[in-house]
């Protein structure tokens, strides 16, 4: 399924209010202002005044590193919001709901969301037969290039989505999504450990958000 929506090429529709629309760029800026949300909402909650802003700087300057050491520029068919809760199995077979945020991004980024599920937990082995079953059908890509990308959009997706969740519970009254933020910080963790990439990035969440605040609803 993944493999044939990347492969639309549709930019300009009408919607069914038969109004135009272009579906967007998936920008380097769009994803760090997604992953700030982190910054903004769940960061707030343990650190406080200069600290605050001197780690929320930091923090922030390692997402946009990491952004900027993305491979693949081509931009195909993104989801946006691909994971298991989304795909509906049909009589005519496999289908997918919720894509009213398309965009056309990085061909990493709905595998991630995949994989890297938070509502959905998984092992090591099955997520890695997963990615090589994508890279080894997709002969264009190179695997230590794809797991790159994958491995910076996964993180920094997951921030956003720790800061999502806390906005959901702070503003919203929407208190049961805290349940998931631990599980997002363990895909974190798993993503970031033993990997020279996100060196700076794990000694500064170390620093700021010991295993018992991770291993917590916040």
């Amino acid at each position: 399924m993944l493999e044939k929506i990347q492969k639309i090429k549709t930019k300009k529709i009408k919607t069914f209010m038969n109004i135009k629309y272009r579906i967007p760029n998936y920008s380097n800026e769009k994803l760090f202002n997604e992953a700030n949300l982190f910054l903004l909402w769940y960061l707030p909650k343990f650190l406080k005044g200069k600290r605050r802003n001197i780690e929320k700087r930091k923090i922030s300057k390692i997402f946009r590193n990491l952004l900027k050491r993305l491979i693949y520029k081509k931009k195909v068919f993104i989801h946006r919001d691909f994971h298991i809760s989304n795909i509906m199995i049909t009589k005519e077979g496999l289908g997918l709901i919720d894509s009213q945020d398309a965009v056309f991004g990085n061909i990493a980024y709905d595998l991630a969301s995949l994989i890297d599920d938070v509502r959905f937990k998984t092992d090591k082995k099955f997520k890695d037969k997963i990615l090589n079953h994508f890279i080894k059908n997709n002969k264009s890509l190179e695997k230590n290039k794809f797991k790159n990308d994958f491995e910076i959009l996964s993180v920094l997706r997951n921030f956003k989505i720790i800061g999502i969740f806390s906005r959901l519970s702070k503003r919203d009254q929407k208190h049961k999504y805290l349940k998931l933020i631990p599980h997002a910080w363990k895909l974190i963790e798993d993503r970031i450990n033993n990997n020279i990439k996100f060196k700076d990035l794990k000694n500064i969440i170390n620093k700021n958000f010991p295993k018992n605040i991770r291993k917590n609803e916040n």
